[in-house]
């Protein structure tokens, strides 16, 4: 008879499907939030910095994600700890503000003409993939380091941080391209 050790226990499948469970309901909430939605707010007049303070989230996540890449290779694990519990905070900030900008404000629509056009919207669909990815990517690592799993967490933090990081980033970029454009 084998005995396991916390870190060496398999995932408990009811727990990924938990999560993935939890994240397609979130996906379709959001889905229907933007798509089908009436906007509370149609003149726009109500917690306008919303957009603003988006872009402002997904650059602290961004800057917290490589600030604990940063820490993990040098084998600061408390730090990197911090830094990406700081990362998941702003992340679920900024979805708390998302969800509250779109339920009040609806879809913003890109101005932009010509070339740029084919810039925004490539990126745009990019982040809106990748997000829906990221999202069960990023509870799955999550419930694996708390949960002391630590090689499975390794192994899937490889591929959940630049999913991550370039959500955070092409979200910035989204904004920051809807601003300069606006109608």
């Amino acid at each position: 008879m084998t005995t396991l050790t916390v870190n060496e226990t398999r995932t408990p499948p009811n727990v990924v499907a938990a999560i993935i469970g939890v994240s397609v309901v979130a996906s379709l909430f959001i889905f229907w939030l933007v798509y089908a939605h009436a906007p509370a707010d149609r003149n726009g007049s109500y917690l306008v910095f919303l957009p603003a303070l988006n872009a402002v989230l997904n650059a602290l996540s961004a800057t917290a994600l490589v600030t604990g890449i940063l820490f993990i290779r040098a084998r600061r694990i408390a730090e990197h700890r911090a830094a990406m519990a700081t990362a998941f905070v702003f992340s679920t900030l900024f979805l708390v503000a998302y969800l509250t900008n779109y339920a009040l404000h609806g879809e913003s629509h890109f101005h932009g003409e010509g070339a740029i056009r084919w810039v925004y919207f490539p990126l745009l669909i990019s982040h809106i993939v990748l997000s829906v990815v990221a999202l069960p990517m990023i509870l799955i690592t999550f419930f694996l380091s708390l949960s002391g799993r630590f090689p499975a967490h390794k192994k899937l933090a490889r591929y959940t941080f630049p999913i991550w990081l370039y959500v955070s980033v092409t979200g910035v970029i989204v904004y920051t391209m809807l601003a300069f454009f606006r109608g």
